[in-house]
């Protein structure tokens, strides 16, 4: 376990254990934020407990020519139901993703000093957020980190059946029209896997992390 100070600097993700934990501490300043995701890693802690950095082995993701749009989705999309914008209220997606229940969990990892972190960074134009509205109100979303040949899914919500699913494909379309190498969604889920998400080897996601 590496331990993180005031120096810019993270160890190999080659060094992280078997749980994916690399480094412990320092801080989410932009500058180490941005050093992070471009290295393959990236802050997962609960509120009140030192910063722990991650880089799981395997990793999941999505290859956009193996997105997995339903039926029943295809049909929601087509019908409109939904206006999606593209980082229009970040602070708003994070507060929600922040707020939401979900099952399984008794809180939330976005702490309010990780809101102030991400927000900086969408300052910047580095954190990017997808909006989902039904008549003029915010029913889903998801943001992220955009590196420019890989978009770092960080958190998504839904107030409404399939909102975030629609946040998603929507992102995913785009990204895929823009070139983008792949979306990371960093470790398994199964509703990520329904998706057309997969895991990959560490080495595979870092080398195409690198390729330009």
């Amino acid at each position: 376990m590496y331990y993180l100070f005031e120096d810019l600097f993270f160890p190999p993700v080659t060094e992280a254990d078997e749980e994916g934990v690399l480094a412990i501490g320092g801080d989410l300043s932009p500058e180490r934020l941005q050093l992070a995701y471009k290295s393959g890693i990236f802050p997962w802690f609960n509120e009140g407990e030192p910063i722990l950095w991650w880089a799981p082995d395997p990793r999941m993701v999505l290859f956009f020519d193996e997105m997995i749009i339903s039926k029943s989705m295809r049909n929601i999309l087509n019908r409109k139901i939904f206006k999606v914008t593209f980082n229009k209220n970040f602070r708003e997606v994070i507060s929600n993703c922040q707020q939401i229940k979900r099952d399984g969990q008794n809180g939330t990892w976005i702490s309010n000093e990780m809101i102030d972190a991400y927000c900086k960074l969408n300052e910047e134009g580095i954190a990017k957020s997808v909006e989902v509205w039904q008549d003029d109100v915010l029913v889903g979303g998801l943001y992220g980190i955009d590196l420019g040949n890989i978009f770092c899914g960080e958190s998504m919500f839904s107030k409404v059946s399939n909102a975030s699913k629609t946040a998603f494909i929507a992102l995913a379309l785009y990204l895929q029209k823009e070139n983008y190498k792949l979306l990371d969604c960093q470790v398994y889920n199964p509703h990520l896997e329904s998706l057309g998400c997969r895991e990959i080897d560490r080495e595979e996601f870092m080398s195409i992390l690198k390729t330009k």
